[in-house]
C-alpha cells in the first residue's frame, strides 16, 4: 500500500520501496528523471500532501493544483542561483517538499515544525516570508532591477502569481514597472479561476475567455513547429515566440492586456502537461524581455473531493477519506459563525445594511450572508484597498456597509481607512476576523496591529466583543453611529462559555465597559476575547486567596475613562490583557488615559503580544500560553504584581482552564 489517508498514531504517508519521492533531496535530483518518473513523482507528492493535511489541516486544494508546475520550474531553473517568488505563500508546499524539507513535512504548521508559507529561516530557496497576495510581481521586478544594477545580469527571476491575486492593485503596479525591464523576468500566471473562492471581477471574466481548450492545442502545435528551429536561447527564442503570437491572433485576442504593458504573452497552456511545461520553460528561461506565461491549472487536482469543492478544501481542518466519503473534523460554533448570524439579524432589521469582503467569503462567514441577501453582498476580490473605497462610496450613497476582512489583510487598506472613510466621517463598519493569534498560519496572518493603526484615525470607534453573545450588540451600536466609522475585532477561535452564563449581555453603550467580577486585591481589564481567560485567571487566583476584579473593556476608543480612574483608585495592581502588540494597543490606551487624568499608572502591567519579535506558527493555545495570555499566564502576572509567587502545578478549578503556564508571559510594566 503506497499511501494511507489516516491511521491512529501515524502521521503522513506510508512509502513503498520503489517510491521516487524519498530519493529527492534537492531540486538537482529532478534533472536525472525521465518524464514518466516525473509523472509518478507528481502522484507521490500529491499523496504526501493529502496524507499530511488530512491529519493536521492546512492548505490543500491550492497545492494539489501546482504540483506539475512546481516540478517543471525546479527542473528547468536552478533556484539556488536563480530567484523564485511565490505570490500566495500557501501554494508552496510542493516547493518545500522538493527543496529538502520532505522529511520534516509531517511537522507542517506545528510548533517547532516547518511553516505553511515560504520562510527565509527554513531554506535558501525561500526569498521572502510571504502570506499575502499581489506582491510578487513588484518584488520580482525590484530583484531583477537590483541584480542588474549590481552587475549580476545572469541571475534569472521567476514570480508565480495567481489569477485571483493579479487583480490586486500592487500586482498591476508591478506589471506596469516590469514591462519596462530590458532583461529576463518570467511571470507565471497560475490561472485556476479560483483564489480561495471563485475569482471575482472583470479580469476574471477576461481570463475566462482564454482558458485552455483549442487555444492550448494550437499553441502547443506551433511551439513544436518553431522551437526545433531555434539554434540559440535568447533573441532567436523571442523571435520564435513573436511568430507564435502573430500566428494565434485568430484564436487569441490581438489586444492582450499583458502585451500592451510590455510583456511577451504566451498561453494559455495546460499546467498539468509536465513534459510540455518543461519544454516551454526551457525555451523561455533566457528571453531577455519580460515574459508572462499563462498556465491553466485545476485547484484540487488529483483528489476528486477537492476538485469538486475547492473552496471547502482550500484550508480544511483534519479529515478522513473512507471510500467515496470525506469526513472533515467537526468543531463547535466559532466567532466567525456568530458574526455571520448576527449580521444576518441586523440586516433583517435594516435594509440599508450591505456586506463586503475581499476574496474571503468563507473565512469571514459572509458566504452564509450572501445566500440570504445575494443583492446586498459584494466580494471585491483580493483588493482590500479597492473594497474599502467601494464601501465608502456605498456609504456616501446612503447604504450602511459592513466590511468583513481579516485583521492582517486590512493593513493593506490603511490609507483608504484614513482618506475615504475617517476623513469623510463615513459610518462604515469594519469587522476584523482573525484578530490576535491564529495558530498554524503563524506570523503572516496574526492580527496584532489593528488597534495601533486604527485608533489614530479621527472619529474611529474601536470595539471588541468579549464573547459571541456580544457581537450583535457591538454591530447594532456601530450601525447606529451617524458620523463615525467603527471597527470590531474577534479571534479565529471557537466560542467558549458565555461571560454572563445564561444572562443576556446588556446593550453596548458608547465608551462604557462592563464589570464581570468583583474583587478588591487587583483589577484585570480585558479587551475582547481574553475576557474568558481573565475570568478563569480570577478563579485560579481565588484559590490562593486573591480576589481579582475583572472588567470587560468593550471599547479601546473611546475608552471608559471612569473605569480606568476607578481601577487605579482601587489601589491594587491593574493588569490589562489583549491579543495585540503591547505597542500602541489597548494597554497603551489605558496608560495614556491615566496620564491625561493625572493619575499614577506605576501599578499597571500590560499583557499582550511581544513588541519586537514574531510569534511562530503552532497551536493557538500554545501561542496564547507563550504570550502569557492564557488563564495561567494572567494569574501569574497578577501574583507577580502583588509580590507573591505564582501558583504552580495546581489542577484547574474548573473544567477547561489550562494548567498554570510555566513560561514567562510577555508583559510591559508601566513606567508612567
Amino acid at each position: 500500500m503506497e499511501q494511507v489517508w489516516h491511521r491512529e498514531g501515524h502521521e503522513g504517508v506510508v512509502l513503498s520501496k520503489g517510491n521516487i519521492l524519498p530519493k529527492i533531496k534537492s531540486p538537482a535530483d529532478l534533472r536525472s528523471l525521465s518524464t514518466g518518473q516525473l509523472d509518478r513523482l507528481a502522484r507521490e507528492i500529491r499523496d504526501r500532501i493529502i496524507g499530511v493535511v488530512s491529519h493536521q489541516g492546512g492548505h490543500l486544494a491550492s497545492n494539489l493544483g501546482v504540483v506539475e508546475l512546481t516540478i517543471a520550474l525546479h527542473r528547468v531553473f536552478d533556484f539556488k542561483r536563480d530567484w523564485l517568488l511565490w505570490d500566495v505563500g500557501h501554494q508552496a508546499y510542493v516547493h518545500k517538499i522538493l527543496t529538502g524539507r520532505n522529511e520534516r513535512f509531517d511537522s507542517l504548521r506545528k510548533t517547532g515544525g516547518i511553516s505553511g508559507f515560504p520562510n527565509i529561516d527554513e531554506s535558501e530557496y525561500d526569498q521572502f516570508n510571504v502570506g499575502h497576495a499581489g506582491t510578487s510581481i513588484s518584488t520580482a521586478t525590484g530583484m531583477a532591477r537590483g541584480a542588474s544594477l549590481v552587475g549580476d545580469k545572469t541571475r534569472r527571476v521567476v514570480a508565480v502569481v495567481g489569477d485571483a491575486s493579479i487583480v490586486n492593485g500592487v500586482a498591476f503596479e508591478g506589471l506596469n514597472q516590469a514591462g519596462t525591464l530590458k532583461r529576463q523576468l518570467l511571470v507565471v500566471l497560475n490561472d485556476n479561476s479560483m483564489g480561495i473562492a471563485p475569482t471575482q471581477g472583470g479580469m476574471a471574466a477576461y481570463l475566462a475567455k482564454f482558458r485552455v481548450s483549442p487555444v492550448y492545442e494550437e499553441l502547443k502545435k506551433r511551439v513544436k513547429k518553431y522551437l526545433p528551429h531555434v539554434p540559440l536561447i535568447g533573441q532567436a527564442t523571442f523571435d520564435a515566440l513573436d511568430h507564435l503570437k502573430e500566428g494565434l491572433k485568430a484564436t487569441v485576442s490581438p489586444h492582450q492586456i499583458f502585451e500592451q504593458m510590455g510583456f511577451v504573452y504566451v498561453g494559455p497552456i495546460d499546467g498539468h502537461d509536465l513534459e510540455y511545461l518543461i519544454e516551454l520553460l526551457d525555451a523561455l528561461k533566457d528571453v531577455e524581455r519580460p515574459v508572462l506565461l499563462h498556465v491553466h491549472t485545476e485547484k484540487g487536482r488529483g483528489a476528486d473531493f477537492a476538485e469538486a469543492e475547492p473552496t471547502k478544501f482550500h484550508s480544511p481542518k483534519p479529515f478522513k477519506v473512507e471510500g467515496c466519503r470525506v469526513e472533515i473534523e467537526s468543531s463547535g460554533h466559532s466567532y466567525t459563525a456568530a458574526f455571520a448570524d448576527a449580521l444576518i439579524t441586523v440586516a433583517r432589521e435594516d435594509d440599508r445594511v450591505v456586506a463586503l469582503t475581499a476574496a474571503m467569503p468563507d473565512g469571514t462567514g459572509l458566504n452564509k450572508f450572501a445566500k440570504v441577501f445575494p443583492k446586498r453582498y459584494l466580494d471585491g476580490g483580493i483588493a482590500e484597498s479597492g473594497t474599502v473605497d467601494i464601501a465608502a462610496g456605498m456609504c456616501k450613497a446612503g447604504m450602511r456597509p459592513v466590511v468583513a476582512i481579516y485583521s492582517t489583510f486590512l493593513q493593506r487598506a490603511v490609507d483608504q481607512l484614513f482618506q475615504e472613510v475617517s476623513l469623510q466621517g463615513l459610518p462604515v463598519v469594519f469587522c476584523l476576523d482573525r484578530a490576535g493569534l491564529v495558530g498554524g498560519d503563524g506570523p503572516v496572518h496574526h492580527g496584532f496591529l489593528d488597534i495601533a493603526y486604527m485608533r489614530a484615525m479621527p472619529n474611529m470607534v474601536l470595539m471588541a466583543p468579549g464573547d459571541g453573545e456580544e457581537i450583535i450588540g457591538a454591530l447594532r451600536l456601530a450601525l447606529s453611529l451617524d458620523r463615525s466609522p467603527a471597527a470590531l475585532r474577534y479571534p479565529r477561535d471557537l466560542l467558549s462559555e458565555p461571560l454572563l452564563g445564561k444572562k443576556a449581555p446588556p446593550p453596548f453603550e458608547l465608551g462604557r465597559s462592563l464589570l464581570l467580577r468583583q474583587g478588591t486585591d487587583a483589577t484585570i481589564i480585558a479587551y475582547g476575547s481574553p475576557c474568558r481567560a481573565a475570568l478563569d485567571a480570577a478563579e485560579l487566583l481565588a484559590c490562593d486567596g486573591i480576589e481579582a476584579r475583572v472588567i470587560n473593556a468593550r471599547f479601546a476608543k473611546p475608552i471608559d475613562r471612569d473605569m480606568v480612574a476607578d481601577a487605579l483608585a482601587l489601589g491594587g495592581p491593574v493588569i490589562t490583557v489583549e491579543e495585540h502588540s503591547v505597542t500602541a494597543g489597548f494597554g497603551s490606551v489605558v496608560l495614556e488615559t491615566a496620564c491625561e487624568l493625572g493619575l499614577s499608572a506605576s501599578g499597571v502591567t500590560v499583557l499582550g503580544m511581544p513588541a519586537d519579535r514574531f510569534i511562530a506558527h503552532g497551536s493557538r493555545a500554545g501561542q496564547l500560553a507563550e504570550c502569557g495570555l492564557d488563564a495561567a499566564g494572567i494569574a501569574a502576572a497578577v501574583s507577580e504584581a502583588l509580590g507573591k509567587s505564582s501558583p504552580t502545578d495546581r489542577q484547574s478549578v474548573r473544567q477547561g482552564v489550562p494548567a498554570v503556564h510555566s513560561g514567562r508571559p510577555v508583559r510591559m510594566k508601566s513606567r508612567v
